[in-house]
């Protein structure tokens, strides 16, 4: 593990249910926090729709653009689920029924293995294979390149099992400091705060509740000893300003 550079990944959401607002995507959020553990940063997410063009360019920008490129959806066994066919035609490789796969579908389902169900092995060619410890049908690992389910529980798996598998730099950490204000009093205090820490990232997320309008500002370091000190930075200087800040989350 390098704790200099600066790993970052993408990911591609695909499916008409989620643009068309019938299934609402919770895989986007888990993947980010599990890139954080991994020292990876997520950078950039696209929502594409079941379309072998589309999917082709976006995944041709964002592999090239990143470390790791992440996707999700369309790798069921339906005549829609599309995304290994556009991946390959993108990277210009064959569709096989990975040895493997087949092998690992055929163990699970014995003579209830199905043409539609054999469809959950077709990779690029040239593709290794993710665990999927849920329902077996394994994820897909094609150059930097990894092809995930889109329901969640399954998603969730196939990241555990790649636990540690991926190169990255120091994991990104965080601390909270919260106040009863509105943002638009503290915007001076979190950019001194920001600016005088390179490599800290302070965001700032405002709530109402109560009647009373506050904010949670969130500090994000690779150092536990920089998160501290800004910590302490960022409240002196709310305080400062006749602002009680609290240690910690509202």
């Amino acid at each position: 593990m390098s704790n200099e550079r600066i790993y970052t990944a993408a990911l591609i959401i695909i499916g008409d249910e989620i643009l068309s607002g019938r299934t609402q995507d919770a895989n986007l959020a888990y993947l980010a926090k599990w890139l954080g553990v991994q020292g990876i940063r997520l950078k950039e997410v696209r929502v594409i729709s079941d379309d072998m063009e589309a999917i082709g360019a976006a995944v041709n920008a964002l592999r090239v653009a990143h470390d790791y490129l992440f996707t999700t959806g369309g790798i069921g066994p339906t005549h829609d689920d599309i995304t290994v066919d556009a991946i390959a035609a993108a990277l210009g490789r064959e569709v096989i029924v990975h040895p493997d796969a087949r092998a690992i579908l055929a163990d699970h389902y014995g003579d209830q293995l199905t043409e539609a169900r054999l469809r959950m092995a077709r990779t690029p060619a040239g593709a290794s294979l993710i665990e999927n410890p849920r329902t077996k049908a394994p994820g897909i690992r094609v150059d930097n390149i990894f092809i995930m389910a889109g329901v969640p529980m399954i998603t969730q798996g196939m990241l555990a099992a790649l636990d540690g598998q991926l190169e990255g730099g120091a994991p990104v950490l965080s601390r909270t400091v919260a106040a009863w204000t509105q943002e638009s009093k503290v915007a001076d205090v979190l950019k001194q705060a920001e600016r005088g820490n390179p490599g800290v990232q302070i965001g700032s997320y405002p709530f109402w509740r109560e009647g009373k309008t506050g904010a949670n500002f969130v500090i994000r370091s690779t150092s536990t000893a920089q998160l501290a000190e800004v910590a302490e930075q960022l409240m002196a200087g709310l305080n400062e300003i006749g602002i009680t800040p609290v240690d910690g989350e509202l």
